[in-house]
């Protein structure tokens, strides 16, 4: 029942123009539309925590200084299948520059989100956000994440940068945002 509020809360957050394409079974699937927000209008830092997947909780306090990288998704969407060794790359590529990547599954329990880390070989954690959304409608409030899958990278106060609705069109873009953020001066 909480899904459907939250989808239904989020599709209410949707924009104007139609960059969401409808793609078979119960999901929405962006078209890889690019948001970079300069950062002298960049809104308030999103807070948000969850239960990991991996055990244990996390929050955004724990990363504030770094640089974030969140990826929503879910095990059997297609799109993050495809992106995610993509991902994976860049997590290991930003490790040394301490950019942190975190996954936000929301439709899958612990068990399942597991699986999918082992076959794609995926290191960083995930919240579970299946039951409440509670991460989801942090977002909604200034760039939601209107689709699935949907990458925010994050400045090192937790202020949204850029958002990418959609699969990642190619590495080297999600490579280069980050590469901008990390370039921003403290």
């Amino acid at each position: 029942m909480a899904g459907a509020a939250i989808a239904i809360l989020l599709s209410g957050c949707a924009p104007e123009s139609t960059d969401l394409t409808e793609v078979g079974g119960d999901y929405i699937t962006g078209t890889g539309t690019i948001t970079e927000i300069p950062r002298a209008e960049r809104g308030a830092p999103i807070a948000f925590s969850g239960e990991l997947d991996t055990g244990g909780t996390a929050s955004s306090d724990d990363w504030l200084g770094s640089v974030v990288v969140v990826n929503f998704w879910y095990a059997a969407c297609p799109p993050c299948r495809a992106e995610a060794p993509d991902l994976e790359s860049l997590n290991q590529q930003f490790l040394p520059d301490g950019v942190v990547f975190i996954g936000v599954d929301v439709r899958d329990q612990a068990a399942t989100a597991g699986a999918f880390s082992d076959t794609f070989g995926i290191t960083y954690p995930s919240i579970l956000d299946a039951g409440a959304g509670e991460v989801q409608l942090a977002f909604a409030g200034q760039i939601a994440p209107n689709a699935v899958p949907t990458t925010i990278v994050l400045d090192r106060e937790g202020r949204v940068a850029s958002r990418i609705i959609g699969q990642i069109p190619d590495r080297s873009v999600l490579e280069t945002l980050i590469e901008d953020v990390i370039g921003e001066e403290g």
